[in-house]
């Protein structure tokens, strides 16, 4: 496993990290205008294109390529921002974060920017069942605490009570002694509980589909799991899967030259656990070893085979709950009355781009709803409009509204990103900074052709960026550099381009 690299840019983090697999299930379609469709939405946390549906001919995701296989599949999905709670705030609200004033995970935006509607909202008030299972909007200050509840939901959210052991020391080392580690194969059984979060909300949304079957009223279930994001704590018959003389290294671990410092990304998060922590890891650019030998964990290994392989494992792991859900949905006669949207938050096939914020409108549109309008600039007073475009056109249905903001031409396709930072070089927070200490902020556009990122100062009192005020910049060609390696800002017009580009 090479650096984090986020000098690859916003959007390689938008589309290999984040909000990679949007799955549209295509094949449910309303009879009338009286038949509401039910709708699913699963959540996965930091789930990148590692699966069969994307080409990747190691991981095994059966599940989940079976979902792809009757979708609408995103090849080129992204994310709005690549932090978890401004991520899902941003997605669920259709607004994008310069609106919902959610960089980091410490405000509540019905407070801090405006009451702004959710997707689980707007079904509710068009007469849904709306039902939380798992982590759907990030827990803590950025969802009130409630997990946006009672605006949301028709009934409290659910969360597995194994949550709160998933970053506590649980993972027998091979000292025999437990660690809050990384790598984390546990045997279920010798568990707090005896179970896993993700096992116990696929239960829980299982009971749900069970008691909604005779219900008069449509359901929206979201459900949000939370493999394969770290630590890597599964089931460890799944690490059978993947023996380590099949996992190859990652193909490009080198920092690029010409990466500017405030681009780089120093991964605090994994430095923090007690296997990694032992490594001794000089910050910020020390490459994880590729073998490594821990007098304190008495143990040595290829380390960096070691964590692709817990994470292809965690993705298996998942797809498992998937499975279960999905033969559920199936077993209960369901699975033809119900939308499917499956996304991670931070990743027949459609190869335009596109981004998460576009999922409030076409999932309303799918259902028959009256599509949210475009919203105004600003909107911080209108509490129901969406930032993003409507994406039914590629669902070839007549009788569908399509979004007449969305371009013909596939080169007029831009997706948007950015990302907050506290310095411009890497440092401790630079990952998850706090709002009071962001300086500067990354905006990156994405074309079919090219990336282009500018990090601009950024004043978090004002919530204003500064465009004459330029740090840095990236360019990257996607035909002619593909693992983004050859940063050819200097040679173009800077930042002037960028902001005739923005939306």
């Amino acid at each position: 496993m090479p650096p984090p690299r986020t000098g690859r840019g916003l959007l390689w983090l938008g589309l290999v990290l984040s909000s990679v697999c949007v799955a549209l299930g295509s094949e449910t379609q309303a009879n009338s205008t009286t038949d509401a469709l039910n709708v699913l939405l699963i959540i996965v946390d930091d789930l990148r294109p590692s699966l069969g549906c994307y080409g990747d001919k190691l991981v095994r995701s059966p599940n989940i390529d079976q979902l792809a296989s009757h979708s609408l599949l995103f090849q080129n999905a992204f994310a709005q921002q690549a932090v978890c709670a401004p991520s899902r705030v941003s997605f669920l609200t259709g607004r994008r974060p310069d609106t919902t004033r959610l960089y980091d995970f410490n405000s509540y935006w019905r407070v801090h920017a405006g009451n702004f509607s959710t997707i689980p909202q707007y079904f509710k008030e068009n007469g849904y069942v709306t039902m939380s299972v798992g982590k759907v909007f990030h827990p803590g200050i950025s969802s009130n605490h409630t997990d946006d509840s009672p605006y949301s939901w028709s009934f409290p959210p659910y969360h597995p009570s194994s949550e709160k052991y998933e970053n506590t020391k649980t993972c027998r080392g091979p000292d025999g002694e437990l660690h809050a580690n990384l790598l984390c194969p546990v045997d279920v059984l010798d568990v707090p509980e005896g179970t896993l979060p993700d096992k116990q909300s696929t239960e829980q949304a299982i009971q749900l589909l069970e008691k909604m079957k005779t219900s008069a009223s449509p359901f929206f279930l979201a459900v949000g799991y939370h493999k394969p994001h770290i630590p890597f704590r599964y089931p460890k018959e799944f690490q059978k899967l993947y023996p380590l003389e099949n996992i190859t290294l990652a193909p490009d671990p080198e920092v690029p030259d010409g990466l500017p410092p405030v681009a780089y990304n120093p991964w605090m998060d994994i430095r923090q656990r007690e296997d990694v922590q032992a490594l001794n890891i000089s910050v910020p650019y020390g490459p994880i070893p590729v073998d490594f030998q821990s007098l304190s964990f008495l143990f040595f290994f290829n380390l960096q085979r070691k964590i692709r392989q817990s994470y292809f494992a965690s993705v298996s792991y998942l797809d498992t709950q998937v499975g279960r859900l999905l033969s559920a949905l199936d077993d209960l006669q369901l699975a033809n009355s119900t939308i499917i949207a499956f996304t991670s938050d931070h990743g027949r096939q459609s190869m335009d781009l596109v981004e998460l914020v576009s999922l409030f409108p076409t999932l309303a549109g799918l259902a028959g709803l009256q599509v949210p309008p475009r919203c105004p600039v600003p909107s911080f007073h209108v509490e129901l409009c969406r930032e993003g475009k409507n994406l039914l056109k590629h669902f070839r249905f007549r009788d569908l509204e399509e979004d007449p903001y969305l371009p013909g031409n596939p080169r007029e396709l831009i997706a948007y990103s950015q990302y907050p930072r506290p310095s411009d070089i890497p440092q401790w927070n630079s990952d998850k900074p706090s709002l009071k200490d962001i300086k500067i902020m990354g905006y990156s556009i994405r074309t079919i052709d090219y990336r282009y990122t500018v990090w601009v100062g950024f004043n978090p009192d004002e919530f204003l960026a500064n465009f004459s005020d330029i740090h840095a910049g990236e360019l990257y060609f996607v035909d002619s550099d593909p693992l983004q390696d050859h940063n050819m800002y200097n040679d173009s017009q800077g930042g002037d381009l960028f902001q005739l580009l923005m939306p």
